[in-house]
C-alpha cells in the first residue's frame, strides 16, 4: 500500500468513531499493537526531542523500505506514534520525505491534542522525515 492510501484509510478508520473519547480509546489500541522498539535502541539518541512524554523511535533500511519501531511511556503518546508508523513504515525514503501529513488534520487529531502534545506530534513527524532523509542519502 502507498503512503496516501494506508492514511486514508486511518482517515476513514477514524470517523466511523463519534466522538474524540472513543478516537482517544482506539488511539490507546493502536498504541498497544505498535511495533516495539528492541530495548538496545531506547537510547538518548533515539527519543524524540520537544515531547512531553519520553518518545523512542529506530528504523532501520530493510530491501530499500524503512521500517521503523517505536515505544513511549505515555499510553496516548504511544497512539500517536503507532498512527505515524503505520502510515511511514515499510515505505521507501524518497516517498515519506514527499508525503503529507494532511491526514492529521483530517481525523482532527492536531486540534484535540494539548499544546505539548501537538508539538511532540510534530518532532515526531520532523523525526521520521529525518531518518528518510539519512537513508535516501544512504541510497544515493
Amino acid at each position: 500500500m502507498t503512503i496516501q492510501e494506508i492514511q486514508q484509510e486511518i482517515i476513514e478508520e477514524f470517523s466511523l468513531f463519534e466522538d474524540w473519547m472513543q478516537r482517544y480509546e482506539y488511539m490507546i489500541e493502536l498504541g498497544k499493537s505498535l511495533p516495539l522498539i528492541a530495548s538496545e535502541f531506547k537510547t538518548d539518541d533515539n527519543i524524540i526531542k520537544g515531547c512531553q512524554s519520553k518518545v523512542w523511535v529506530h528504523a532501520e533500511l530493510e530491501e530499500d523500505k524503512l521500517q521503523f519501531t517505536a515505544d513511549s511511556d505515555a499510553i496516548i503518546t504511544k497512539g500517536i506514534i503507532a498512527i505515524l508508523i503505520r502510515a511511514f513504515s515499510n515505505q521507501h525514503p524518497k516517498d515519506i520525505l514527499d508525503a503529507d501529513t494532511a491526514f492529521i488534520d483530517q481525523i482532527g487529531l492536531k486540534e484535540h491534542l494539548s499544546p505539548t502534545r501537538a508539538n511532540g506530534l510534530v518532532s515526531m513527524i520532523k523525526q521520521i522525515k529525518m531518518y528518510a532523509i539519512a537513508f535516501q542519502t544512504q541510497l544515493n
